[in-house]
């Protein structure tokens, strides 16, 4: 990351975005041509280097992806499902091998056979329809089980905009450290994965001097089996868009930027008819409600990265520059987007902001278990009887949500993967151990993260999901740091030798790969990797057996 180039980037400010202006120069071929790369670098006073170093590195801006038509989703749980060989096969007859792309994931995990085309995302038996898809531009719906147990905080339709009108205008008449004290007494912490408390974060960037600061949603958390964030941008946008103004309105920001995945176009279109729906009620603009506050909203459609899940390659997207973790300290509060102030969290972190506001912090914290307050959002994939999306309050039995939520599983599951490609592979007979809630995952060695439940079958081999993880993390990784970027190659590399030669791989030697990887990656993409794969090794060890010396 050059604070040179952050500092260029933000004189255009987010109205004239360089990343923006880039997928715009995409559109039409799929990469930007070499013409307006160089427009673009003379305009922003970029390097060549900088502007082929981002293209170059995005799914959806870099060469390869020019002249591909339609897009097969790779994600994890429709891999586990195995229906995508069949959607290729399927789209194969329509279109060239060539003109077909991947795209990973689309959050249709709950009915797979998943694929995207001209700007819609297509699921379940959608893939059947597919020659009136191409000839009508028809489009689908998809629909999912939404339910409750507990709470319903973010499952609540009630949270209408007149509603959130009146939160707001409630928040504008109090300071800011009562707002602080209401977050901290609820306990909120982010729902992304390191359960952070965002009270510490915004008491951070509102104690940080500068004319300029930013509200940025991390809508790019794309966990490969988790829809939950699309539930919300789809289903509730307005807790969501509520909760940044009043983060704006605590830390002195004047900008909110909503950086939603490039997999999530219906997202895209209906946060945007939200954020018109605020501007007609007065909630966005000057002077709030009379107030001296300011605020307004950007979109930013990602690109096709999952680093960019990560807060500090998120900023660096954002700025036009690759999309490489930062070092820490300084922490994006402190020096963030363009280097102000800048505090990212989560979509559903910030959709949680109204409910606090409205009914208290205590009221949030008297829901959940301990340090765990409050709900959680759940994304339960095809593998059960009623697939969804599920909010639970924190300290549900896990039997509750597989048996009483999920209805139970359509055939024999020897694991489930819960919380993303770096959560943990958690074996059928340690499910009614758990409970949702961030302490009970932690003490049984697993990672609630994102609260995506992707199913491996009995007939699924542990061999071949722990091949994908490494394979996943070393086309993600940012390539930063050396153990991420070399040491998740190595790792593919070895499993696959030992699956297909007669090659046995040294325990000792993967030991030492794992723990290089946990301790010395800068970001949680080449650290958390080892988390399940050490699971897989744990609860598996007889089925991996074969593969070991």
């Amino acid at each position: 990351m050059s604070k040179n180039l952050s500092h260029l980037s933000g004189r255009k400010g987010l109205e004239n975005n360089l990343f923006d202006r880039l997928g715009n120069a995409a559109k039409e071929t799929g990469t930007p041509d070499l013409s307006e790369m160089q427009r673009l670098k003379d305009e922003f006073l970029f390097g060549a280097a900088n502007i082929y170093g981002t293209v170059s590195f995005y799914d959806f801006l870099k060469k390869e992806n020019q002249g591909k038509k339609i897009f097969v989703c790779n994600g994890t749980s429709c891999m586990t499902a195995g229906t995508q060989a069949k959607v290729f096969d399927k789209i194969n007859t329509q279109f060239s091998k060539e003109e077909i792309g991947e795209m990973c994931c689309l959050g249709r995990c709950h009915e797979n056979s998943a694929f995207h085309y001209n700007g819609q995302n297509y699921s379940g038996d959608a893939i059947n329809e597919l020659p009136n898809i191409i000839s009508h531009q028809e489009k689908t719906t998809d629909h999912y089980h939404v339910d409750h147990y507990g709470t319903p905080i973010l499952t609540n339709p009630n949270l209408d905009i007149h509603t959130c009108e009146t939160i707001l205008k409630t928040c504008l008449q109090r300071s800011s450290d009562e707002l602080i004290d209401q977050l901290k007494i609820s306990g909120l912490r982010g729902r992304g994965g390191a359960g952070f408390p965002i009270s510490f974060k915004l008491a951070s960037c509102r104690d940080t001097a500068s004319d300029v600061k930013f509200i940025v949603c991390n809508a790019d958390e794309g966990d490969p089996g988790a829809y939950s964030d699309r539930y919300i941008m789809e289903q509730r946008p307005l807790p969501l868009l509520t909760g940044m103004i009043i983060a704006g309105f605590i830390t002195g920001a004047s900008w909110g930027v909503l950086y939603i995945r490039a997999e999530y176009p219906e997202s895209i279109d209906i946060v945007a008819d939200a954020i018109q729906s605020l501007e007609q009620n007065g909630m966005l603009g000057d002077q709030i409600f009379g107030s001296d506050f300011n605020f307004k909203f950007k979109i930013i459609k990602a690109q096709g990265a999952y680093i960019c899940g990560e807060e500090t390659a998120l900023l660096s997207s954002i700025e036009g520059q690759r999309p490489e973790v930062r070092v820490r300290p300084p922490f994006p509060t402190q020096q963030g987007l363009f280097n102000k102030p800048t505090v990212v969290n989560n979509v559903e972190t910030l959709a949680n902001i109204p409910f606090v506001m409205q009914h208290g912090g205590q009221s949030f914290a008297d829901i959940g278990l301990g340090r765990s307050t409050g709900t959680k959002l759940l994304s339960l994939d095809g593998y059960f009887h009623k697939p969804g999306i599920y909010e639970v309050d924190m300290g549900t039995p896990m039997n509750v949500v597989i048996d009483e939520l999920g209805g139970g599983f359509r055939q024999p599951i020897k694991a489930i993967h819960i919380g993303g490609p770096l959560g943990g592979l958690v074996p059928v007979s340690m499910l009614s151990k758990l409970t949702i809630d961030f302490e009970s995952f932690a003490s049984h060695g697993f990672l609630l993260g994102h609260g995506s439940f992707v199913c491996l079958p009995e007939t699924y081999p542990i061999i071949e999901y722990i091949k994908h993880l490494f394979q996943f993390t070393a086309h993600e990784s940012c390539g930063k740091c050396f153990p991420c970027r070399l040491g998740s190659t190595r790792g593919y590399e070895m499993i696959d030798k030992a699956m297909t030669t007669e090659y046995k791989m040294d325990i000792n030697l993967l030991n030492d790969l794992l723990e290089t990887l946990e301790i010395g990656s800068l970001c949680a993409l080449g650290g958390g990797l080892p988390l399940p794969v050490k699971n897989a090794l744990m609860y598996f060890s007889d089925e991996l057996k074969p593969y070991f010396r």
